[in-house]
């Protein structure tokens, strides 16, 4: 079998990278969800924070996210999925994030989740990266683009 970044034909790479998949998407699917269980309150916030149409954008985000979330768990239209996260956070991070513009009693934890934001683009970049492996995903559906 030759070698491919996802199905490496060790039993032990491939679950770690299961593993790793299943955190990261399914983290980010469950935030999603929030976008429906919390509406109301994150569109207020993020009327706050200047989001035209927040009532809109709210759920318009949160299906972007648990589709991608669990895109990248499934390996459900990988490329679609990491690149749908990697949009809604490159977006969506300064906008809400802006830790630069805020008063001082507000700049630790905004700067906080612009941080985390930051790390959850890295991984979305490498989920992106690693969709096109020719051999698909080890443990994944390997449905799709």
């Amino acid at each position: 079998m030759a070698f491919t970044p996802l199905q490496t034909g060790e039993p032990t790479a491939d679950l770690v990278i299961l593993l790793a998949r299943v955190l990261f998407g399914a983290t980010i699917a469950f935030m999603g969800l929030n976008h429906f269980m919390q509406g109301a309150s994150m569109a207020e916030y993020a009327g706050y924070k200047g989001v035209p149409a927040p009532g809109l954008m709210v759920p318009l985000t949160g299906g972007m996210i648990v589709f991608g979330g669990l895109g990248v768990v499934l390996g459900f239209y990988p490329t679609l999925a990491a690149g749908a996260l990697l949009v809604f956070l490159l977006v969506t991070t300064p906008v809400m994030h802006n830790f630069w513009a805020v008063g001082e009693d507000e700049q630790q934890a905004e700067m906080i989740n612009f941080l985390k934001n930051v790390l959850m683009i890295g991984g979305a970049l490498v989920f992106l990266g690693l969709a096109g492996a020719p051999e698909g995903w080890a443990y994944a559906l390997n449905i799709g683009l």
